[in-house]
């Protein structure tokens, strides 16, 4: 499990959903909840949190994608590389921490990430978990 810290900045809720701005090392990360300020006390900007998401939800790149619906990307570099036969692990320096991302050893040979490369990392809002 990828664990990032960072600080709600913003709150914007409707119905029984919230988005919130969530301050990791000087980027805006973006999570959806199933909650709101009302129904959850932990809700309030300026309050720390901790950023959880599976290996298998990190998605790598070597460019930047502006027309992608993936709002949470930022830079990173390639630390290690643990290829399997099947599925391998990547593991990036990125936002102050170290990230693992897990994807398919065809796929990574097809991109041709190597160690040191510099990548696009990518997760989308609603597959980050919050723990306080």
């Amino acid at each position: 499990m990828n664990i990032l810290k960072g600080e709600i900045s913003a709150i914007e809720s409707s119905g029984s959903l919230s988005i919130l701005d969530i301050l990791v090392t000087g980027v805006q990360l973006k999570v959806i909840v199933v909650e709101t300020p009302e129904t959850a006390s932990y809700l309030k900007t300026g309050k720390k949190m901790r950023l959880l998401f599976k290996e298998t939800e990190v998605i790598l790149s070597k460019n930047t994608l502006p027309y992608i619906s993936i709002e949470n990307q930022f830079p990173g570099r390639v630390l290690e590389i643990i290829k399997g036969e099947l599925l391998s692990e990547v593991r990036i320096k990125s936002l102050g921490s170290e990230i693992s991302a897990v994807i398919s050893r065809k796929k990574l040979e097809e991109i041709q990430l190597k160690i040191n490369s510099e990548v696009v990392v990518m997760m989308k809002s609603n597959e980050i978990m919050l723990s306080e």
